[in-house]
């Protein structure tokens, strides 16, 4: 037996309030549904210290007191030189400074128990209290196979007890036994050495009809020839993702806009409550902005998290991988690396939230770096504004502009992926070694708590950072303070003279109200920091009106079209043929169109391919830990986005001269 989980005297391990037990075992033994089961929402995701791996932290009341469980991330062995493993010896081991266990609960899957109990067995030189929890029982009667519990834990000196995390049975039992947790007594250890003793206790301990073969013509092995299949396995992966990119897109309209209701309803109680000043803009366009433009995300994260565990409880998700990873693997990505850029055609924080069932760090880390560049909910406004000015009388051309900045987005992933896997990413991805976890009914309770775990750590996580930057990117553009120019002034007077309840006076105020806030956004630090970076993008052909609104469109994508309708002195609205004729008619200083051909289709590349999303960047960051790889993604993704920017506006530039001057 290896000796290198023996338990650590280190005098650094701090008291315990409770009892501890640490959750281990294979990948694919139900045992993220059990500890669901044992915790329910006490739960918590945590990374130890020392490692970026993820694990969960639960309390189970198991009267008269309350025990704390570690859920450790599934591993074959715990020899490996893996980061999940790495977790496990430490924890195990007692090195992680505050998490010594005090014994270990073993999930093992009863339709494979010879690997279970060698995984048990190897565990053993901790000298920690141990039992074995028997999950899968019920595939395993199914499968014709009975195993006898009480005659297995009798001749492994420990505690063994059928649970089930996914329906409750043997919960309650396992939940009382895990204060009989002991070690494996010495004559057991010294017997398991002898050659064939698992296999002995095994065939010891079942009973029933079973056979190993005789099952190859069986459904389940139908559905592998069809879902590993190299052209209907492709078919079935596309349909399904599909239908969970339809689902994540449009189920979420319905909370979402729900959340921005109730924010815009609760920003405008606050307006009217307290007096106009300092106070009433910090809290409803900063604070409360800031926190409405945090949480409208959620029903995007949460419906994510809830369709993929149910389709990894299914056993699919793993077919899926090794379908996807004949193409992926070309870009030097991995085939699970397909449904978190998938995903990210949605919302790019849930598809890099997903990235975590990549069990490669690098690959990993490509894919988080790269998920940006898929083409985003928040920026089709953005393109159907600039394709409408582009093509405003010529539906299949836009259709084919619309398309094609999902393509270039696409493109640009995974060529950035070769790159970076070739250079800053450089070395040998993990080898695609998938276990096919068996199909079953996937688990709803399962589901929910995973979805709202993610939900949890997406708020408490990125939810602080991207307030600040709300507040920060408020106060830039709030001040300095700018009087309403004369203009405006002379318009309230001739609304005032109407009477405040006429349809005319209204129309009076609110084009006073786009002067003031043109005449604010033009003087403000914002205005000054566009002027001075406007030589900067030149090149783009924007003047210092459009570089202010593509400054501010890095807090967010859709705040370019806001912004320059109120630079430009229109009304934003739905109404985008309308909101284009608009700006298509502004000038520049010189006379010229302010979005003249080149301009536009400069403006959109930009659009497709530039990093213009803080709530990503922060999220980014707590994925990977560092600020590094947020730095990363966005100079990487601006420096591209400006090169193709420039390269495009002098391509449209030089063939609009060709064909007679420009438009």
């Amino acid at each position: 037996m290896p000796d290198e989980f023996s338990a650590s005297a280190s005098p650094s391990i701090k008291p315990k309030a409770m009892p501890r037990i640490a959750m281990v075992g294979n990948p694919n033994v139900g045992k993220t549904s059990l500890f669901n089961r044992l915790c329910g929402l006490r739960a918590k995701t945590a990374n130890f210290p020392g490692s970026t791996v993820e694990a969960h932290v639960g309390k189970c009341t198991i009267p008269p007191e309350t025990v704390e469980i570690i859920d450790l991330p599934g591993v074959y062995a715990m020899d490996l030189a893996l980061p999940e493993s790495k977790l496990c010896r430490d924890c195990v081991g007692g090195r992680l400074e505050g998490l010594e266990p005090d014994a270990l609960l073993i999930v093992v899957d009863a339709t494979n128990l010879q690997r279970g109990l060698r995984f048990a067995l190897s565990l053993a030189a901790s000298r920690r209290s141990m039992l074995i929890a028997l999950t899968m029982t019920d595939l395993a009667n199914a499968r014709g196979l009975s195993i006898d519990a009480e005659k297995l834990s009798e001749e492994l000196g420990i505690p063994v007890i059928r649970a089930n995390g996914r329906t409750g049975d043997g919960v309650d039992a396992l939940a009382r036994a895990i204060e009989f947790a002991r070690p494996v007594p010495f004559a057991h250890l010294e017997a398991a050495r002898a050659p064939g003793w698992i296999d002995r206790q095994i065939q010891g301990s079942l009973g029933g009809a079973h056979s190993v073969g005789g099952e190859s013509d069986s459904l389940s092995d139908r559905l592998d020839n069809a879902f590993t299949h190299p052209f209907l396995g492709s078919i079935c992966f596309v349909l399904l993702m599909v239908g969970l990119f339809f689902a994540i897109f449009r189920l979420a309209e319905w909370p979402m806009d729900w959340i921005e209701s109730t924010f815009g309803w609760v920003g405008a109680e606050t307006a009217a409550m307290l007096p106009e000043g300092i106070l009433n803009s910090l809290l409803t366009d900063g604070i409360i902005a800031g926190v409405a433009g945090t949480v409208v995300f959620l029903p995007q994260i949460a419906i994510l998290f809830f369709l993929l565990a149910l389709i990894e409880d299914t056993g699919y998700l793993a077919r899926a991988a090794f379908v996807m990873d004949r193409v992926m693997c070309r870009f030097g990505l991995p085939g699970t690396a397909f449904i978190p850029l998938l995903s990210s055609h949605a919302c790019a924080l849930p598809g890099i939230m997903s990235t975590r069932l990549i069990p490669e760090p690098k690959d990993r880390l490509a894919t988080i770096l790269v998920a940006p560049f898929m083409s985003c909910s928040a920026r089709v406004g953005v393109y159907v504004l600039l394709v409408t000015m582009l093509f405003p009388d010529n539906a299949l051309l836009a259709g084919l502009a619309f398309a094609g900045c999902y393509a270039l987005g696409a493109i640009a992933a995974l060529l950035t992926a070769l790159l970076f896997r070739k250079t800053i990413l450089r070395g040998k991805s993990r080898p695609m070694v998938l276990e096919l976890p068996p199909y079953r009914l996937p688990c709803l309770r399962t589901a929910f708590f995973t979805s709202y775990d993610r939900s949890i750590v997406f708020l408490k996580n990125a939810g602080g950072i991207i307030l600040a930057i709300c507040i920060v990117m408020w106060w830039i553009s709030a001040y300095p303070k700018s009087e309403p120019p004369a203009s405006a002034q002379a318009l309230v007077a001739r609304a005032e003279a109407l009477g405040i309840n006429s349809a005319e006076s209204e129309a009076l105020l609110l084009e006073a109200d786009l002067l003031a806030a043109q005449q604010q956004q033009q003087h403000s630090f914002a205005g000054h920091i566009g002027r001075a970076a406007q030589p900067v993008f030149a090149p783009l052909g924007l003047d210092d009106r459009l570089t202010v609104a593509v400054l501010t469109s890095f807090l967010a994508r859709e705040v370019f079209r806001s912004t320059v309708t109120v630079l430009v002195g229109t009304s934003d609205g739905d109404d985008d043929d309308r909101v284009a004729t608009d700006l298509r008619r502004a000038t520049r200083t010189d006379g010229t169109p302010l979005f003249d051909a080149a301009t536009s289709a400069s403006l959109l590349v930009f659009f497709v391919l530039a990093m213009q999303c803080l709530p990503t960047l922060a999220v980014t960051r707590r994925e990977t830990g560092s600020w590094k790889w947020p730095a990363v993604q966005f100079f990487w993704m601006s420096g591209v986005a400006y090169a193709a920017g420039c390269v495009t506006h002098m391509l449209v530039t030089s063939a609009m001269h060709s064909v007679g001057g420009l438009t």
